[in-house]
């Protein structure tokens, strides 16, 4: 039987990470929200602030409203240790999935940006535009070569033993909130149009998927108007936080992204 042309490639070794983050997040117990926010008010802001000389970037501002809301809601992000504790940090560290090319292809990895609640939005947007613009350095990366000789060790592991290690890391929350934060967004909205929402993978306490902004028509009042929204979906971990809070956390969010807190004239 003949067969079809093809083309074998191997691919960075960075995506085992990719990999047994997807088998370990099936036995977590998120509950998905999908969230489709009227954008077009902070958009405005955003451009006026622009106009004004700011260096602020749509991502770079949702990065800071959504580390500032989880200030206030901190039990949002928080880590469950054990059968009956929670442990939960008074600083956001959120995970951003930026593309970098690696080994001559382009891939997404993670930047850690910490303390992001106490950030501006221009700080977090230079920090982003930094490692979009270089290589991410070892103290940025997130199980990445370069750090130690153990984290170089893990690419080498077999699949099992990977997963255990990630299973034993997931049972020492102050090493992960210091490795990958308490928050985890992935922009695909920075990578291509996407019209609808996707569902991410996550082991994180609380994850974020950003798509794109798109123009719908919707109804304010008594008129139709043709709005920019956003496509946003949430992961939140149910074994740490209830129905009540995660509710509120979602709409002190909702209200915060609407408005373009703090978008406003100094």
């Amino acid at each position: 039987m003949a067969g079809g042309n093809f083309t074998v490639s191997e691919f960075p070794r960075t995506r085992l990470a990719t990999f047994d983050i997807g088998a370990l997040s099936r036995k977590k117990h998120y509950v998905t929200a999908l969230l489709e926010l009227d954008v077009t008010e902070a958009r405005r802001k955003l451009r006026e602030r622009k106009r004004a000389g700011a260096k602020v970037s749509f991502t770079g501002w949702l990065l800071q409203t959504i580390a500032g809301t989880v200030a206030r809601h901190r039990e949002a992000a928080a880590f469950r240790v054990g059968r009956r504790k929670l442990m939960v940090f008074d600083d956001v560290n959120v995970s951003l999935i930026v593309e970098k090319e690696v080994d001559g292809q382009r891939v997404p990895l993670p930047l850690l940006i910490r303390k992001a609640d106490g950030r501006t939005a221009e700080e977090i947007t230079a920090e982003i535009d930094r490692a979009k613009a270089g290589r991410l350095d070892g103290e940025q990366m997130v199980l990445e070569r370069g750090m130690t000789a153990a984290e170089k060790l893990y690419y080498f592991l077999p699949g099992a033993v990977r997963r255990l290690a990630w299973r034993l890391m997931m049972k020492r929350p102050r090493f992960l909130f210091a490795k990958m934060g308490n928050v985890v967004v992935t922009a695909v909205g920075m990578m291509g149009q996407v019209n609808g929402w996707f569902v991410q993978t996550s082991v994180h306490p609380l994850s974020f998927g950003i798509g794109s902004i798109v123009k719908k028509p919707v109804a304010r009042g008594d008129e139709v108007v043709v709005a920019e929204m956003l496509h946003l979906s949430v992961l939140v971990d149910h074994d740490a936080v209830d129905g009540a809070p995660m509710a509120r956390f979602i709409a002190a969010l909702t209200e915060s992204i609407e408005s373009g807190a703090g978008l406003d004239p100094a």
